[in-house]
């Protein structure tokens, strides 16, 4: 038989005091007297008394439930942005939902109405390589739900973001190549859609017409998914029909993983043939053999920031006042390493 669960009706009942009291002597108002005070708090701890966070949310109208929306989990720069967010949240005493897209515009617009649905306090996301339909986006938005982007953005939504500049961090990476005496510079970039990606590109592209290098679209190679296994395909590509480049800027050092792997199966030399930067500073950067020179991006500071982000706007809403849309860039840096030291 079910337990029956303890309310502040049970405890006012067997105390013979009103509800409100009980109420007011758990929340520790100063109108109730220490002697009953000390008599509530006893009862509900030996009843294992438990606020109702329901009811407690209906009448906060808050769900002190936050959602989170990424394109994948088993990503190292992923994760590392999760634990920003939730060691922020639980600090301020939120749950957070996390919902993966796959890189999937339609699971991703399902998931946004999984959120809205659920009533929760804000949103926090990444966009998927698939979005070029803002239509759920903005409803968001029009719902007056505070709403955060991280990372991969679209710049036409009116919403608060977090991000580095990927085109000076880009533009870096290229120019490190460069210093190292990198003449024909490949580029493995990612898919058309996401900001983040265009905007690494064209770092890439700047950083060749600063130092007077003519671009070639041919050393370019678009990833669909981003993975390990394009790495490889194009290293393998553009070792056979661009034996003359000596330098590679990989979207992310999981691309980047696959270059090195081919490179290093077939013998060619790292970095005294070809070096290599990646992006992202995956913890297998470190790992693999030779270590990878890569742009370091703040994930973790990013999901940190992220969460605060939105706090903001949560209060704010919750105040009956604007919302202040805030752009939040974070610094990066090279991280040299055996790839590309010559």
């Amino acid at each position: 038989m079910k337990e029956k669960e303890t309310t502040l009706k049970v405890i006012a009942e067997k105390l013979n005091i009103s509800i409100t009291t009980v109420s007011k002597a758990l929340k520790d108002y100063s109108d109730v007297s220490p002697k009953t005070r000390e008599r509530v708090l006893e009862l509900a701890r030996e009843l294992q008394y438990r606020p109702n966070s329901f009811a407690v949310n209906l009448r906060t109208k808050e769900s002190k439930t936050i959602g989170l929306i990424i394109p994948e989990v088993v990503h190292h720069f992923f994760s590392s942005v999760i634990n920003g967010i939730i060691a922020e949240a639980e600090k301020n005493e939120y749950l957070v939902i996390i919902l993966q897209s796959n890189e999937s515009l339609e699971l991703e617009k399902k998931q946004v109405q999984l959120l809205i649905n659920k009533r929760v306090d804000g949103i926090i996301m990444s966009l998927s390589n698939e979005s070029n339909d803002d239509d759920h986006i903005r409803e968001i938005i029009q719902r007056n739900i505070p709403f955060v982007m991280f990372d991969k953005i679209s710049k036409i939504i009116p919403c608060s973001k977090v991000i580095i500049d990927d085109q000076k961090a880009a533009s870096a990476a290229v120019e490190h190549l460069i210093s190292v005496g990198c003449k024909k510079i490949a580029h493995i970039r990612g898919p058309v859609n996401p900001q983040n990606a265009i905007d690494r590109f064209l770092g890439y592209k700047k950083a060749l017409e600063k130092n007077q290098i003519p671009f070639d679209k041919n050393l370019v190679y678009t990833c669909v998914r981003v993975s390990f296994e394009e790495g490889y395909a194009f290293a393998k590509e553009i070792c056979e029909n661009h034996p003359d480049v000596d330098g590679i800027f990989v979207i992310t050092d999981l691309v980047a993983v696959g270059v090195l792997a081919y490179l290093n199966e077939h013998h060619i030399k790292v970095p005294e043939q070809i070096a290599v930067i990646g992006f992202s500073n995956w913890f297998m950067s470190q790992v693999i053999q030779p270590k990878l020179s890569t742009v370091d991006q703040p994930s973790f500071e990013m999901g940190v920031s992220a969460f605060n982000l939105l706090l903001k706007e949560i209060k704010a809403v919750k105040e009956e006042q604007p919302k202040v849309i805030e752009n939040v860039v974070l610094d990066t840096q090279i991280i040299v390493r055996e790839s590309t030291k010559k």
